[in-house]
């Protein structure tokens, strides 16, 4: 039971997830691209019901994440959401009414076995329930300056995979990011109370990296194909927070000779994900939008 809950929530935040990702794609699409980054783009989208049906599955998805970061560590949490993707998939051709190919079910099985492969072999364990102070300072550091260096090399780039594929990288470190002081900030409001929560830095550093991260998503969705970007959130957002779970807050994988099964499920799971940014439903769902005059 007490890895059994965080899991079930975890999981409850993936499908919510997955969900708010189809929404958000399909709102994505019908507003201007822009070769920039664009703050008028989250006025944009604010417009349209199909985006605001998707924040509100991103609200839902925030409440079991944090709930699960509350009762379970973030090695067992946040790898989870690796299922994101064949999730969204799976709803995008309930929404859209298209089959997925053979090929895209092989891919989604490879994600799955991937997964509890890189799962079984790391079998993670909890640490300490919140992080010392000490060690928030160089991990704000290096996560901070990440996120801005893929974001300075994205902007030199045109539309297109590299561009791309550093804006859902730098997504997908600032969501890790997020999970980390939501697990801390959760723990404090667990034990502390509500007046602590509100009174603690991290309540509003997590609310700042979860902003800045979606803000990130948006803009990566729109700079080229899903190859490029999902597989770099999807991936990046497992591996940094479980280098974070390790670093922060004393969390364990096992090492040794079960790196090899560890590395093969990684390797599974990037195979997979790739798989299914490049069939047809996900190129439709993420195509950018067709060129128009950009708003600033």
């Amino acid at each position: 039971m007490q890895v059994l809950l965080p899991v079930l929530f975890a999981l409850g935040a993936a499908l919510s997830n997955a969900v708010a990702t189809v929404l958000q794609r399909l709102a994505a699409l019908s507003v201007p691209r822009s070769d920039r980054f664009r703050l008028g783009l989250m006025l944009d989208l604010a417009r349209r019901p199909v985006w605001l049906g998707g924040i509100l599955a991103v609200i839902a998805a925030a409440v079991f994440q944090a709930t699960a970061l509350a009762t379970g560590a973030m090695t067992v949490v946040q790898p989870l959401f690796v299922i994101e993707l064949p999730l969204a998939l799976l709803i995008a051709s309930r929404v859209m009414h298209r089959r997925l190919t053979p090929w895209a079910w092989v891919a989604v099985g490879c994600v799955v076995v991937g997964l509890g492969v890189a799962m079984g072999a790391a079998s993670p364990s909890s640490g300490l329930p919140r992080a010392p102070v000490e060690r928030w300072l160089p991990a704000l550091a290096g996560c901070g300056g990440a996120i801005v260096l893929l974001s300075l090399v994205a902007l030199k780039r045109p539309v297109g995979r590299v561009r791309a594929g550093c804006l859902g990288a730098a997504a997908a470190i600032g969501y890790a990011l997020t999970a980390a002081l939501m697990k801390s900030a959760m723990h404090i409001l667990t034990y502390d109370g509500v007046a602590a929560f509100f009174l603690a830095w991290q309540t509003y550093a997590f609310a700042a990296a979860g902003a800045g991260a979606l803000f990130l998503l948006q803009n990566a969705m729109q700079s080229g194909p899903l190859v490029a970007s999902q597989p770099a959130l999807t991936l990046g957002d497992a591996l940094v927070s479980l280098a974070l779970g390790v670093t922060l807050y004393d969390e364990r994988v096992r090492g040794g000779w079960w790196l090899v099964p560890e590395l093969l499920g990684v390797a599974l799971i990037a195979v997979g994900a790739v798989t299914l940014a490049r069939i047809p439903l996900a190129t439709l769902i993420v195509a950018p939008a067709p060129a128009g005059p950009a708003r600033d």
